[in-house]
């Protein structure tokens, strides 16, 4: 009897265990799937005859949330189509349920616009490039979140005023950059891709060798920048001293202190409620992360308007104070909803929404925030509400597209598809998907004339936007 069954069946490679085929027919999988896919349809698009109409889509979503932000999301959607896009994930994804996909499915993102892919710090303090939103985080097809990430750099290259051709060698450089990953991966042992990561001294070998001066300085400065942004920054930043102790300061329409949103006793049970939350999230943290949770106490709380599409949903900013004043941990608390991908890849196997998001993002990060968990509050608002709670500033550092030339955002392209190929290969079969990309070009040709002509449709939807608030219909504000 030998350690390994080598006998071949017809299931298909399982992530979290089960029956398991052998490399070479996990390849024969993929490359079986260009039949009933062929790599070349991805490129094909048109809107469905029976499209849900998109501001019913928007208003649908905003239904649920705090009315009285909900101007400021239609406020900030209808500034580009850029702003538009980023707040329309929802939309797209009802789009990409009818276009082709491979069969093979991996942890999505949901929501991998460019702007998704940032500086990150890991808990050894090292910064990381990788993705940063996971608010829609489900199974589902591959092919999504390459298409999602495609679209928003041609949107992007557009109101840069790049030409046709440079922006389809940007989305070129991000494909390519995706499909040439998993090739790598699918040679590479389980643990080597888990250990996989894009750190900084590879963004800076990336830099010298594709970059000009120019750019490399930019990417100086914004590794520099980013290590500046933590909890100290954001606690300079965001409170004020009020009677001798440390207070979130308002700023009118984003930062609202718990203590000016209601009535003193209303006020008072939001704030019994988030300290609740807070308290009871430890339990979703490893034991030595939850022991220094409870080196701190809160002191304060605010409710902030964040992003944009997610402007309107719930999210709290908790200070805590550690060894004295000067020692302080800025939470985030935000809610978790259903994820927009669910009508058409069904509903989390979790039975939170604040756990799906965390499970998601501990899945595809190469690695997460050490206070990174999830927990319900019970009536917050009258009925019980998910959340999943993080740092509010880890070393973020965020990319600037209004900042870029071609080169610069072509070589940003390439490390977000490289990013993403990490972010899947670890949860779905990345041999498969290898094969299925091929070493040829013709996936990659696909996505350029597919985000071509998606950003067409999003330009279109953007202007109904527009139009509902130049109607009546819809009430924006700017903020």
């Amino acid at each position: 009897m030998t350690m390994r069954d080598t006998t071949v069946t017809a299931a298909t490679t399982a992530t979290g265990g089960g029956p398991r085929l052998s490399a070479e027919d996990r390849a024969v999988n993929g490359r079986t799937a260009r039949a009933a896919s062929p790599r070349s349809a991805h490129g094909d698009f048109e809107p469905s005859a029976d499209r849900l109409d998109p501001m019913d889509v928007i208003e649908r979503q905003s239904a649920t949330r705090l009315q009285e932000l909900v101007p400021i999301r239609y406020g900030r959607m209808s500034e580009s189509p850029f702003r538009f896009y980023r707040g329309a994930a929802a939309i797209m994804a009802g789009d990409l349920a009818g276009t082709p996909d491979s069969g093979i499915r991996v942890q999505l993102c949901g929501d991998a616009h460019m702007l998704n892919f940032r500086l990150l710090g890991s808990p050894e303090r090292n910064l990381l490039f990788d993705i940063n939103d996971f608010d829609e985080t489900l199974p589902g097809p591959w092919e999504w979140d390459v298409k999602r990430l495609a679209t928003s750099l041609v949107i992007a290259g557009r109101e840069n005023g790049f030409s046709e051709s440079e922006r389809a060698s940007i989305v070129t450089s991000a494909v390519a950059g995706y499909r040439e990953q998993m090739r790598t991966f699918a040679r590479m042992n389980n643990l080597d891709v888990w250990y996989a990561r894009v750190d900084e001294s590879h963004l800076q070998a990336v830099a010298e060798g594709a970059l000009h001066t120019r750019g490399r300085k930019n990417l100086t400065e914004a590794l520099s920048k980013a290590r500046g942004r933590d909890s100290l920054q954001a606690f300079e930043k965001l409170t004020e001293v009020v009677d001798g102790r440390r207070r979130f300061a308002a700023v009118p329409q984003l930062i609202t202190p718990a203590s000016e949103l209601l009535p003193d006793q209303e006020g008072a049970a939001i704030e019994d409620q988030i300290r609740d939350l807070v308290a009871r999230y430890g339990d979703s943290l490893q034991t030595d992360r939850r022991h220094l949770l409870e080196q701190y106490s809160i002191v304060d709380m605010a409710r902030k308007v964040v992003g944009v599409g997610s402007v309107g949903t719930r999210c709290w900013i908790v200070l805590l104070l550690g060894r004295d004043g000067e020692d302080p941990l800025i939470l985030q608390a935000k809610e978790a909803g259903e994820s927009v991908l669910a009508p058409y890849v069904g509903a989390s196997g979790y039975a939170t929404g604040g756990e799906r998001v965390v499970a998601g993002q501990r899945l595809m990060q190469a690695a997460s925030d050490i206070f990174l968990g999830w927990q319900q509050t019970h009536g917050l608002d009258g009925v019980d509400r998910d959340f999943y709670v993080r740092q509010l500033r880890d070393w973020k550092g965020i990319a600037e597209p209004a900042r870029m030339v071609p080169r610069g955002m072509r070589v940003f392209a390439g490390l977000c598809g490289v990013t993403l190929a990490r972010a899947h290969a670890r949860s779905g079969d990345r041999i498969a998907i290898a094969a299925y990309l091929g070493g040829g070009d013709v996936f990659d040709r696909a996505l350029v004339r597919f985000a071509e002509s998606y950003a067409d449709l999003n330009e279109r939807d953007h202007q109904r936007l527009v139009d509902a608030i130049a109607s009546g219909r819809l009430t924006a504000v700017a903020a």
